[in-house]
């Protein structure tokens, strides 16, 4: 491994690794989110049978019927309809719901805020606590040493990743609310009643991650820069946060990129979980009354959040090793 402090493109040399990792990124996101923009639209044409019949039930007459797929478009040809839904995406308006005819891109507006601060939350927890727990553990039983600690982190670690987020919540009621009454159990009506589904979102992530710290920590901490590091006598602060800290970011953040990914899916199923009002819980109620449009523009919002979110991680990780770059240069 090369430490990061040494690390860097000799000086003159043409930065043709630069603009050809800006080109692929670039050329990724635009085919993701092409791609991702399709699926969404076909959310509605694939479904079996008649949208609009499955909105309105099956009492429906057959001029309400006609009268709403009329008012959305459904009988307009396929090309069209992509036509019309792909304009409207660059004017940020992602159609009408079903349900309460008014702007889907106003409803997600007003819902999005409450999902990107719980996952922002439940990120920075993860981050905060899984990186120093990760090189404590991986500090306290490198070489072999206290194999019983080694053990028991790895077994808790294992487990504690394993538990989805929804029952590791119901848990979190069942103790801190009902048991203890201690934190509220769900709702958004004070600042604590957030604290239960960050724990909730956060919990699983903070073990995944503490692992692979951990194993990244024993791998870093026996390469010669960290022995010449600890030969100049340097406090052990500055010697792992300096030193072995920059040198193991890479790995994390490649497992925090995906973690963070997945982090946006799993908010969905805790909000509902604790009734929280955010896109989540939205989302489960337009499944609910089959209000295809709701469905459609928050699938693509998320889709679009975990694009920007990898795209992120994939520009900070060159910029901090310039190898993943692909230059040969560098």
């Amino acid at each position: 491994m090369i430490p990061v402090s040494i690390d860097t493109p000799p000086r003159g040399r043409p930065a043709t690794g630069r603009r050809a990792f800006a080109l692929r990124r670039g050329l990724g996101f635009v085919l993701s989110s092409v791609f991702l923009v399709l699926v969404t639209f076909l959310i509605v044409p694939l479904l079996p049978g008649d949208p609009a019949r499955a909105v309105l039930g099956t009492r429906a007459t057959p001029e309400a019927v006609a009268a709403l797929r009329d008012r959305f478009g459904l009988d307009e040809p396929l090309p069209a309809r992509l036509a019309d839904y792909v304009g409207g995406l660059f004017h940020l308006d992602l159609g009408v719901s079903y349900r309460y005819g008014t702007s889907v891109s106003e409803t997600i507006a007003t819902k999005l805020p409450y999902t990107v601060t719980l996952t922002a939350l439940a990120i920075v927890v993860v981050l905060l606590v899984s990186v120093p727990l990760g090189m404590t553990v991986g500090v306290l039983t490198r070489g072999g040493r206290r194999p019983r600690l080694g053990l028991a982190f790895g077994v808790i670690a294992g487990f504690m990743a394993s538990v989805p987020g929804y029952v590791t919540g119901t848990l979190l009621i069942v103790i801190m609310s009902i048991w203890l009454d201690l934190l509220p159990p769900g709702g958004a009506m004070e600042p604590s009643s957030a604290i239960l589904p960050v724990l909730s979102l956060a919990l699983g992530p903070v073990f995944a991650v503490a692992r692979v710290v951990r194993q990244e920590t024993q791998n870093v901490i026996t390469q010669d820069f960290m022995r010449t590091a600890r030969g100049r006598r340097l406090k052990a602060v500055r010697l792992y946060t300096v030193h072995a800290l920059p040198n193991l970011l890479t790995s994390t953040l490649t497992l925090c990129g995906l973690i963070i990914s997945g982090m946006i899916g799993a908010a969905v199923v805790i909000e509902s979980v604790f009734n929280y009002p955010g896109i989540g819980q939205e989302i489960v109620q337009a499944i609910i009354y089959k209000d295809y449009p709701v469905v459609q523009g928050i699938v693509l919002v998320l889709g679009l959040i975990a694009i920007l979110v990898n795209l992120l991680i994939d520009t900070v990780l060159g910029l901090l090793d310039p190898r993943t770059l692909g230059d040969r240069h560098v």
